[in-house]
């Protein structure tokens, strides 16, 4: 197994050993919503299909990415999600591809197409490796191994400054971002993996001509966490000190909603329900993204994480029915719904 294969498998054997990886906080808890009784809506009225990157999904779901690469458990992991992707009609985006540039046999994790002809699906990469021998023609073939319809350019500043053998280099990003932009045949998404997009990362990534923005809060996995399991010094509480750093993704919606209304905001970290769901489209979402839950019926089975998904989407639905909305853009910004601030 490759060294960045073998550092993915650590971060599944931390997520399985550690239940207090998974932080809470998302800030989803403490919004309520106002039930109406008459909703005038039959159940079966409610249609929750969404249009992302130029294709219907049945909900405003994401599979977030979680892994791949070289190990065949890993490679299962990402087949089982891309099966279920296509059988409920939602989108799936893998983990960082950086592995299949130095692990040719890491491309089986990413080469998915075939299982998932019609889903939408989005590669990624990190962003810092702009700074570290990436370019463009690193973008190009991971959005070609995938037949990708997006790509991640991800931000993880905190984990890589927790992580080992982190890389640090976030100098002058914004312009290389750009580049990325222009030079590549499919959208660039921007997104953070468990910190939160702030309103002025935003600002920079939109002088870069991105205009979809995974917001990826706090409340969530702890990437932060997940790191320090992996120190090399015993005496080291950098990534448990970081823990629950950043902003959470209800805080991270309401600040981008209001500051960036012009820009598609994807809302992950800490979503684990319908309900939060319909939460986050209230808040301006247009589309959820949501991956540990999916981690261990991923494991298990794709039937697993079809019905995983299919429980969300009853559960959202029937927040829509109780709400009184007919689609998703009667959700969308209607803040008399909320009885909270």
């Amino acid at each position: 197994m490759s060294t960045i294969g073998r550092r993915k498998r650590e971060h599944l054997d931390a997520l399985a050993q550690d239940p207090a990886i998974e932080r809470g906080g998302s800030g989803f808890a403490a919004l309520r919503l106002t039930h109406r009784a008459l909703p005038e809506l039959a159940l079966a009225d409610i249609d929750i299909r969404c249009t992302f990157l130029g294709k219907t999904l049945r909900l405003p779901l994401l599979i977030s990415s979680m892994t791949g690469g070289d190990d065949p458990e890993i490679q299962r992991i990402n087949h089982n999600l891309a099966a279920a992707a296509e059988t409920c009609g939602v989108a799936m985006a893998v983990g960082s591809q950086r592995v299949q540039f130095s692990e040719v046999a890491a491309e089986a994790s990413f080469r998915l197409r075939d299982i998932a002809p019609d889903a939408v699906l989005i590669a990624n990469l990190g962003a810092v490796q702009l700074n570290y021998g990436f370019d463009s023609s690193h973008a190009r073939r991971a959005v070609e191994t995938l037949a990708a319809d997006g790509l991640y350019l991800h931000l993880n500043p905190l984990q890589e400054a927790v992580q080992p053998e982190g890389d640090t280099d976030y100098r002058d990003l914004t312009a290389k971002i750009a580049t990325i932009v222009r030079e590549t045949p499919v959208p660039v998404l921007l997104k953070e993996v468990g910190s939160g997009l702030s309103p002025a990362d935003i600002t920079l990534g939109k002088q870069a001509g991105v205009r979809y923005y995974d917001l990826a809060g706090r409340g969530g996995t702890s990437w932060s966490r997940i790191e320090h399991h992996r120190r090399r010094d015993p005496a080291d509480t950098l990534g448990l000190t970081f823990q629950d750093w950043g902003l959470s993704t209800v805080e991270a919606l309401r600040l981008n909603r209001a500051a960036h209304p012009d820009v598609t905001l994807i809302a992950s970290g800490g979503i684990r329900s319908g309900i939060d769901m319909a939460k986050a489209i209230l808040l301006g979402a247009e589309l959820c993204g949501i991956a540990a839950p999916f981690l261990a019926a991923a494991q298990e089975s794709t039937a697993a994480v079809i019905a995983a998904i299919r429980r969300l989407e009853r559960e959202y639905r029937t927040a829509l029915f109780l709400l009184g909305c007919r689609d998703n853009a009667a959700l969308r910004d209607n803040h008399a719904l909320l009885l909270s601030p």
